[in-house]
């Protein structure tokens, strides 16, 4: 009985992969096996770095939360500690946005925990 390959399924698949991987640098756009590491591994980063996003934000919101505070003489650590104590729930993104887009309002969040 002769051999059976299912040609049209692996050249599909192939072909579906290749796709996905049309911009990549050198090899790793035509070359099937270098392709799929390649395209694995940026699977692999794509996800680590979604959660990683993440936290270089929350940090990125700190850092203009605690510059625009800076001026009106307070520190970061003061300034969270103060808003928790006087229970105004708004989040490091929300006073980020203020600090950097809309100084006065900010100044008023600053001067109601003061």
């Amino acid at each position: 009985m002769p051999r059976s390959v299912n040609v049209v399924a692996a050249r599909t698949k192939r072909k579906k992969l290749l796709k996905k991987t049309k911009g990549y640098y050198g090899r790793g756009k035509n070359v099937w096996t270098d392709a799929k590491n390649k395209w694995e591994k940026g699977q692999t980063h794509a996800y680590r770095d979604r959660k990683v996003k993440k936290r270089i934000y929350r940090g990125i919101w700190i850092q203009r939360i605690n510059a625009g505070v800076r001026e009106y003489g307070m520190s970061y650590s003061q300034f969270i500690g103060k808003l928790a104590v006087k229970g105004i729930e708004l989040n490091r993104k929300a006073l980020a946005d203020l600090a950097l887009n809309n100084p006065q309002a900010f100044k008023a969040v600053v001067d109601s925990v003061k």
